[in-house]
């Protein structure tokens, strides 16, 4: 089967920097990529419940496309106030 487009599903977290350990860095990771949608919804759902602290969002994107070009394309913000301990 093939198809215009492919979902993924990007992970946001705060984590301790791996070189300044005392310090908090935004992570963005691609942690999912399928082209049946009814796997990535069931994946996010079941990402969410096993890792509520981190944030999660699925992105539909076209494929060969230069992501770039579009008006939006897959982005998690991370917030300086997010790096900061509490």
């Amino acid at each position: 089967m093939t198809t215009d487009k492919t979902n993924i599903i990007l992970c946001g977290s705060v984590e301790k920097s791996s070189s300044a350990p005392e310090k908090n860095v935004g992570v963005v990771s691609v942690v999912y990529v399928s082209s049946d949608e009814t796997k990535v919804k069931e994946k996010l759902a079941s990402l969410k419940r096993e890792h509520p602290d981190r944030f999660y969002m699925e992105y539909s994107v076209p494929l060969d496309t230069d992501l770039t070009s579009l008006d939006h394309y897959p982005s998690i913000e991370i917030s300086k106030e997010d790096l900061e301990d509490n």
